[in-house]
């Protein structure tokens, strides 16, 4: 039974995944049962180049880290040794709210940044659960396990972690921060864990590849809940065919197989490679939390309109169907990938250039090791990948100015003038500026006042320092 739990929760200076800074990380670790068993909140300072966001810092109140004695590496590199104590004996999940589109990708990229390994989360036994794709399913299949608010009296629904805690009764408390926010997911969990806990046991198991792997391999048809702008979507699916090394393809059985079988390749593969979901083929990463569960855990048998014998049977004519899911396949695996990689800042390049190599990872490793300017600098020196080799030149000129070298410094200054002073994909500070001013002129409360104020206080210091 998996039994390590590892809820965690960021609060950051923007929304920008690539460049916006994470100043609080707060994490829980608990058994199966939830209960506590240790937890850990870490903050920092941010970055010499980082430009708050007034809006970010207006809703997590974290101004006081302007002036933390931490640094962003000194996070990071507390929140790597805990997260790799916690799993040492037994690999953990670790849970998030949306964190499979932000949280995850942050701090992938956060420990990129900082010469760490990305995918601790998913790697090692570790596996990744995010709850709101999880309450895609609940409010889709399982409405009485969990209240799911109207959106402003209906007939939408609400997904916000906000409002589906208020909703249940749960105590807010210190809403975005990351250790209340952590609480709040574990509370949310209970509620479902006291009605259905074999729904919670289902999606902990699929919170892997070979759990999902498995899961979609059981004889019947899967439950698949989506809320879409703020509508609740059902689908009988069945699994149909998958592309490596993550991607799965699902066959919506409202739709009658038979009649998709006799249709021409080319046809199937236009329904395949179309975009969206409106169709009979649905596609989603086995790597990321999927809103499905067994069809014999539902228990309103006219949810989908649709006898579940039919649906039965027409889920083993997909899976007894080889030929189509070995066409599905390739249609999946023959679509043109246009994703554009072509990056100028190494922050966008986490998935560009490939994994580091044995002999960067070694020297990496060695540069946590061992804190010697000069030793880092030689280390430094030797590193292979220009982006790695970049992000080290960026931490030595933060902790040794005086021992760093002139090219070193004279590209850390570059990057500090640069992000200061120019537009671009990081943002922009003139703009950042003119928003705080406009804030500032509306009737605001006095605890947004005084964030705002220092803000820009903050704000101001660092162009005068680069100008």
């Amino acid at each position: 039974m998996i039994n390590n739990l590892i809820f965690y929760d960021t609060e950051t200076t923007g929304l920008n995944k690539d460049f916006a800074q994470i100043l609080q990380c707060g994490s829980i670790r608990t058994n199966r049962d939830l209960e506590l068993q240790d937890e850990q909140n870490l903050g920092c300072a941010p970055l010499p180049w980082a430009i708050p966001h007034p809006m970010a810092m207006v809703t997590n109140k974290k101004t006081h880290l302007f002036n933390s004695n931490i640094s962003h590496y000194e996070m990071m590199r507390d929140l790597n040794r805990q997260w790799r104590q916690w799993t040492i004996d037994e690999p953990g999940v670790f849970i998030t709210f949306n964190g499979m589109s932000y949280d995850e990708e942050l701090i992938r990229r956060q420990f990129y940044w900082n010469l760490f390994e990305s995918y601790l989360t998913n790697t090692n036994g570790n596996s990744r659960l995010d709850i709101l794709l999880m309450i895609h399913n609940v409010a889709a299949f399982f409405p009485n396990i969990l209240n799911i608010p109207l959106f402003e009296g209906g007939p939408g629904v609400s997904i916000k972690q906000a409002d589906i805690a208020a909703a249940n009764g749960f105590e807010i408390g210190d809403a975005h921060d990351a250790i209340a926010d952590c609480k709040l997911m574990i509370s949310l969990l209970e509620k479902m864990n006291k009605h259905k806990p074999e729904l919670i046991d289902f999606f902990l198991k699929i919170s892997s590849k070979t759990g999902v792997q498995e899961a979609v391999q059981q004889k019947g048809f899967l439950g698949l809940g989506e809320v879409f702008k703020r509508e609740i979507f059902r689908y009988p699916v069945v699994p149909c065919g998958s592309k490596a090394p993550n991607d799965l393809m699902f066959f919506d059985l409202s739709f009658d197989p038979q009649e998709i079988f006799d249709l021409d390749t080319q046809e199937i593969y236009s329904m395949v490679q179309k975009p969206g979901k409106s169709g009979p083929f649905k596609k989603y990463g086995i790597n990321k939390t999927i809103p499905i569960c067994p069809s014999e855990m539902i228990e309103d048998t006219e949810v989908f309109d649709m006898d579940f014998s039919v649906l039965e049977e027409r889920a083993k004519l997909v899976r007894e169907n080889v030929d189509f899911q070995t066409l599905v396949s390739q249609a999946m695996a023959d679509k043109i990938n246009n994703w554009n990689n072509n990056h100028d800042q190494i922050e966008q390049m986490i998935y560009a250039g490939g994994f580091p190599s044995k002999e960067d990872k070694d020297l990496m490793a060695d540069f946590h090791r061992i804190d010697s300017s000069q030793e880092r600098i030689k280390i430094c020196r030797n590193i292979s990948d220009d982006r790695h080799r970049l992000f080290a030149e960026r931490l030595i000129c933060q902790f040794y100015p005086q021992d760093a070298p002139e090219d070193m410094m004279k590209r850390y200054q570059s990057l500090i003038t640069q992000r200061l002073n120019e537009d671009g994909p990081w943002g922009s500070m003139s703009k950042v500026m003119t928003e705080l001013d406009e804030l500032l002129e509306k009737d605001n409360s006095p605890e947004t006042q005084t964030i705002l104020e220092d803000t820009k206080k903050f704000l101001t210091q660092r162009s005068i320092l680069i100008d």
